[in-house]
């Protein structure tokens, strides 16, 4: 997900005025209220305000700065917002996994808290690289048309989202987005909106022939229904089951879910950009679903069917 201040060029391609939204930030994260974005070469100090808490803190305010280094560069602004909302990410998986309080009320206060550790690293190695690399993708992308491009993370969005995870067992969660400022053609803005999803796609394909690999390597298609920790001993082939699924499911989902055409989504500028485009990258996310829904197979069953190969 990304959200831009976006001005569009008069070219041959799109021969438009000058978009009206262009010196606009998106309802920020931070304030809660859209504001003018300060050009990355202003100068400007960006207005100061209360942040939502100590934990917080770190992330309320937050000057864009032009990058000095390429594509690749990562400001220290930007490293604090990945790590807090990895962080929080990671712990509301952990709760999903326990089961929220239900499953609290359910195991026991020591089994509960056992299985949100437990599963913490595994959620993380998981899910973790289908949020923290689209965003990248999202970045690199606008870096690489001439924009200011840095992920910030969303207070409310997060803590929400670990809330819903600890009281319902659900992960529902805004964990934050690409700010992006500059220049840019319709083209161009379609181009860093649809670099996220393409990300999910590449890592959900390169998931299926590598979760096979790991089942061939370790048996753990047999694990599937096992828990973590049997009688003291840890069960880890059933961690790598669930790796393997979390894995392929989490990049269909996240993929699915910002192509829809609505808000903030990166769905909204691809199909601004390129209708034709968008409807084939919809589809392809959505046919695993349908597939899953509809019939008794799945990506898990193609996963599982070439790990029987050999």
């Amino acid at each position: 997900m990304t959200r831009a201040s976006i001005e569009r060029r008069p070219t041959f391609e799109n021969n438009m005025a000058r978009d009206p939204r262009a010196d606009i930030l998106e309802p920020s994260p931070f304030y809660g209220t859209q504001q003018k974005i300060h050009r990355v070469h202003a100068g400007q100090s960006v207005p100061r305000t209360s942040p939502m808490n100590s934990f917080f803190r770190v992330m309320s305010q937050s000057q864009p700065k032009l990058h000095k280094g390429g594509i690749w560069h990562f400001s220290e602004e930007e490293k604090k917002h990945l790590l807090y909302a990895t962080a929080a990410f990671t712990l509301a998986l952990g709760f999903m996994s326990a089961g929220g309080l239900g499953g609290l009320s359910q195991n026991g206060t020591s089994s509960w808290l056992l299985q949100i550790l437990i599963s913490m690293p595994i959620m993380l190695i998981a899910v973790g690289p289908a949020f923290v690399l689209h965003e990248i993708g999202h970045k690199i992308i606008a870096k690489k048309n001439g924009c200011w491009a840095e992920f910030r993370a969303d207070p409310k969005g997060l803590q929400i989202g670990v809330l819903i995870a600890l009281f319902l067992g659900v992960l529902f969660m805004a964990p934050g987005a690409v700010m992006v400022a500059g220049l840019v053609t319709r083209r161009q803005n379609g181009h860093i909106a649809i670099a996220g999803p393409l990300v999910n796609l590449g890592l959900f394909v390169i998931g299926i022939p590598l979760g096979a690999l790991l089942f061939m390597l370790t048996n753990a298609q047999d694990y599937s229904t096992m828990a973590y920790l049997v009688d003291g001993a840890f069960v880890w082939q059933a961690m790598i089951y669930d790796i393997v699924l979390y894995w392929i499911g989490a990049n269909i989902i996240l993929g699915l879910f910002n192509m829809l055409p609505f808000g903030p989504l990166d769905g909204v500028k691809v199909k601004d950009w390129n209708n034709g485009v968008w409807w084939g990258l919809f589809l392809i996310f959505l046919s695993p679903i349908i597939i899953y829904l509809m019939t008794p197979y799945s990506p898990m069953t193609l996963v599982i069917w070439l790990s029987n190969l050999v």
